[in-house]
């Protein structure tokens, strides 16, 4: 069916004219047979039967032409036109041979048979103008052609009466010439606005479709976004059946930030354009990988498990590859983690969850690698949501306390300090490892809390012990980059009447990757007050050396890795020489887990003057502390452990 404005104008006008020219054949013949009928007992046979029968036979031709179905090629604005030019030329090749017949036949008869060609010749050019008003040229070329031979005659002939009628169908004619020709601008004019308004309406559908693009499409990397990533997931959640299985996975880069701190961001960002064109490029046609923000990407496999990992390595593998970025090579690594529908779970926000958790444990415990969640881990999920729900609720002061491992020095085993070593023991729970309780009291964002209350306990032990031992107390790096954890420590510190001097702060390296300018500005206003900071578990972090010249550090203490070595040769030279690098510096130097009297020993020749570990003493409460104390002697802690 046509519409306004579909198509463009010759064509439109084609396709009017189809409606209209089978009529106007059809009016030519049925008019032109009954002419040749009133006259068929006064012309001769060539003008009642040859002549009419050939007219007729050529327009029945031509009304099966127009009549047969739209093709592909009528559509086509070039084909049109030549089809609209050739129209123009047949109307007026009919108009003559019409009206030429007609005038011949006009010969014949009497009164009534004139009056009956003047009828014809009026009542058929009228209607042919009609027929042909999207084609206004040809309409005039029609009245010009008939009407005008028709008023010739009339004068030609003198017959005043004849050139009246020729007259008033002239006058008529012009003035439905002019009609017609404002029914064509009117027709014109109604094309150009719908042409138009659509074309309006696909400039707005093509911009909405863009828009709609364009939100789900990440601005760095060209990469769907995170909208595009869980619009697809649910997509796929609700037309999927139980037996479908697809995978959820997420890609989180290793050693990211360092490279945006370095080199600035708009390397970073030109990295994630690189990283993005590469995951793009490896993704197979039945997965979809998406950017979620930051150095975050989302995976979704349309298989299972075994896919999954196969894809999650392939695009790992295309991330560490080293690019260039401007005149430098960087490289990154990445953690994954991969969550199955439906084994692992059945909604969106729970497979996005797990996956999460797979990726949490990968960086955490299998860092660069890339981990399926299991139900290992479902049992590992619901223990730290048992463990979050009870912190969530714990009476800090009453479930939290301290346990004290004393640090000797390893001549005469002499105390020198202790280390505070927080303990949990939960109503519902029981004793709970101190790692999960730092962990947890960070999720659940009573870290603070936690530290202050222990930090509060640590205080009270300090007040109870001898004057001449210290206290170590250990911050993570939670606490360490958070100035109101900071804030609290010093104001706990100065409410207490306790030397800040006997206070020592344990720091583990690796706390302080992240935030290392917070960190260390952080750990300066703890020393400024008197209080001591020591690198913990050292040996064991990333860059040991650079952290030793960056920090502001009094002590060292030793990883317990290394006090396994002290019974080879090659250790003890290895150990050697950390302590000369620490004594370069003017740090102390405490090794940990000192766990046989060979190691104490070796440590001791080695150059330690401070030890700490299970041979020495275990961890005890306070009051055993004060007990072993109280006892004379050197062996007091020997008999301890």
């Amino acid at each position: 069916m046509y519409l306004a404005g579909q198509y463009p104008l010759s064509v439109a006008q084609y396709l009017r004219l189809r409606e209209h020219i089978p009529p106007l054949y059809g009016l030519l013949s049925v008019n032109a047979a009954v002419l040749a009928f009133t006259h068929r007992h006064l012309a001769p046979g060539l003008l009642v039967y040859a002549i009419p029968a050939l007219l007729i036979l050529a327009c029945l031709g031509r009304m099966v032409v127009w009549a047969r179905p739209v093709t592909a090629a009528d559509l086509d604005p070039e084909v049109a036109r030549v089809r609209l030019r050739r129209t123009h030329v047949f109307a007026v090749a009919f108009a003559m041979a019409f009206v030429a017949w007609a005038l011949a036949l006009d010969q014949y008869g009497g009164p009534y048979e004139h009056g009956h060609v003047a009828v014809f010749v009026s009542v058929t050019v009228l209607g042919c103008v009609f027929c042909l008003s999207f084609l206004p040229r040809a309409a005039m070329a029609v009245c010009v052609t008939v009407l005008g031979t028709f008023l010739v005659y009339s004068l030609v002939t003198g017959t005043g009466v004849l050139i009246a009628i020729a007259a008033n169908i002239t006058l008529v004619a012009v003035g439905i010439l002019k009609i017609l020709r404002d029914s064509y601008r009117s027709f014109v004019d109604l094309e150009t606005s719908q042409r138009d308004l659509n074309a309006e309406r696909r400039q707005a559908q093509a911009l909405g479709e863009e828009n709609a693009r364009l939100a789900q499409t990440d601005a760095l990397t060209g990469m769907p976004n995170r909208r595009f990533f869980f619009a697809t997931l649910e997509s796929l959640l609700e037309r999927s059946d139980p037996e479908d299985t697809f995978s959820v996975g997420l890609i989180d880069l290793d050693r990211f930030k360092p490279i945006n701190d370095t080199h600035g961001h708009a390397h970073g960002d030109r990295l994630l354009q690189v990283i993005g064109a590469r995951m793009t490029s490896e993704c197979p046609a039945d997965a979809i990988v998406a950017r979620l923000g930051g150095d975050e990407f989302g995976l979704i496999v349309m298989g299972g498990a075994q896919q999954a990992e196969r894809v999650a390595n392939d695009l790992c593998r295309a991330i560490r590859e080293p690019a260039r970025i401007g005149d430098i090579m960087v490289s990154v690594g990445c953690s994954a983690g991969i969550a199955v529908y439906p084994q692992t779970a059945g909604t969106a926000n729970l497979l996005f969850d797990r996956a999460d958790f797979a990726l949490y444990h990968a960086k955490n415990h299998k860092r660069g690698q890339c981990v399926l969640f299991s139900q290992e881990l479902e049992r590992l999920i619901r223990t730290e949501q048992a463990l979050d729900a009870a912190l969530q609720g714990a009476e800090l002061r009453t479930e939290l306390s301290l346990n004290f491992q004393p640090i000797v020095a390893t001549e005469d085993l002499d105390t020198i300090g202790v280390e505070c070593l927080a303990r949990w023991h939960s109503p519902k729970l029981g004793d709970i490892a101190p790692e999960l309780l730092i962990a947890s009291a960070e999720r659940i964002g009573r870290a603070r809390e936690v530290t202050v209350t222990l930090f509060d306990k640590a205080l009270e032990a300090l007040g109870q012990l001898p004057s001449g031992l210290r206290v170590a107390f250990n911050l993570s790096g939670n606490d360490i980059c958070n100035p109101a954890t900071i804030d609290a420590l010093l104001a706990r510190m100065a409410a207490s009447g306790c030397d800040p001097r006997r206070v020592l702060v344990e720091i583990t390296e690796s706390s302080l990757i992240s935030e290392f300018d917070i960190a260390s500005a952080a750990l300066e206003r703890l020393r400024e007050t008197g209080m001591r900071i020591a690198l913990d578990d050292f040996g064991t972090g990333y860059s040991s050396l650079s952290s030793l010249h960056q920090l502001p550090l009094d002590m060292v203490k030793i990883d317990r890795s290394f006090a396994a070595r002290l019974d080879e040769a090659a250790g003890r030279r290895l150990i050697t020489a950390i302590r000369h690098l620490a004594r370069s510096l003017s740090l102390e130097c405490v090794i940990e887990g000192i766990e046989t009297e060979n190691q104490l020993v070796s440590a001791r020749l080695a150059g330690f003057s401070l030890a700490q570990g299970f041979f020495i003493a275990r961890p005890m409460t306070l009051p055993a502390v004060l007990d072993r104390l109280a006892q004379p002697g050197t062996d007091r802690w020997s008999a301890a452990g």
